[in-house]
């Protein structure tokens, strides 16, 4: 099978399994502790292997941010060491963007909840229902599990999502290619961007950046709304 086709036949292998059986809460948190915990391992595996893959044909730029930001070595940290047994974990349902964090936004500055929200939802549901030449696709279940991904890397769970989807949907050259994009932008190389769903439009390749872009808004929007919350009460 191709990339393509190989991909279409897990989600609809992952929807019949969805509708014979649920899994338990037990497995689905124990999922996710196993996704948490890997995706503190790609960089190290994944993101090594693409810049020696590359840095002989690619041009990997070495951008100089210090003209734009006050401390160059601010950047992202994974939020856990590794090897450590008891990572971290922020339970959505305790505090979301919809019940919570988009009250608080909104009394802090006025309207951009709504313009906030908007954006969100905008890019979440952004569907043509097509898979490169295949039209009248469902790709919610793909597109759950890019969102959820991202947030997993932040240490966010949701309780009512099985992280089992995200091993079948998201090979390890796109977790690769999605935490390259979301915590460390400025290494990405076009190569990366061609290597992953080579038989996709463009559109929707964008598309996908896109929603690591907001995810990852979300998930530091849910940090930092949490912690004003407490601070406030």
């Amino acid at each position: 099978l191709s990339e393509l086709e190989a991909l279409m036949e897990r989600m609809k292998r992952l929807q019949e399994d969805k509708e014979d059986e649920e899994a338990s809460q037990e497995e689905m948190a124990t999922r996710f502790e196993k996704e948490k915990k890997e995706s503190l391992l790609v960089i190290s595996g994944g993101i090594c292997a693409f810049l020696v893959q590359f840095s002989f044909d690619d041009e990997i730029v070495s951008t100089d941010v210090s003209r734009y930001v006050e401390d160059p070595g601010f950047g992202y940290k994974d939020f856990a060491r590794r090897g450590e047994d008891h990572l971290p974990t922020f339970r959505a349902q305790d505090y979301t963007w919809e019940n919570h964090g988009f009250s608080l936004v909104n009394r802090l500055y006025s309207d951009i909840g709504h313009l906030l929200d908007e954006k969100f939802r905008m890019v979440y549901n952004l569907t043509y229902n097509t898979m490169a030449t295949h039209e009248d696709v469902d790709t919610t279940t793909l597109r759950r599990a890019l969102f959820n991904y991202v947030h997993c890397m932040y240490g966010i769970r949701y309780d009512d999502y099985d992280y089992g989807e995200v091993n079948q949907l998201l090979e390890r050259s796109l977790k690769v290619y999605i935490k390259t994009v979301t915590c460390y932008p400025e290494r990405t190389t076009k190569r990366m961007y061609d290597s992953y769903w080579r038989q996709f439009k463009h559109s929707e390749k964008v598309h996908v950046n896109l929603l690591l872009m907001e995810a990852r808004m979300q998930a530091e929007l849910l940090y930092a709304l949490r912690a004003i919350t407490r601070h406030l009460t």
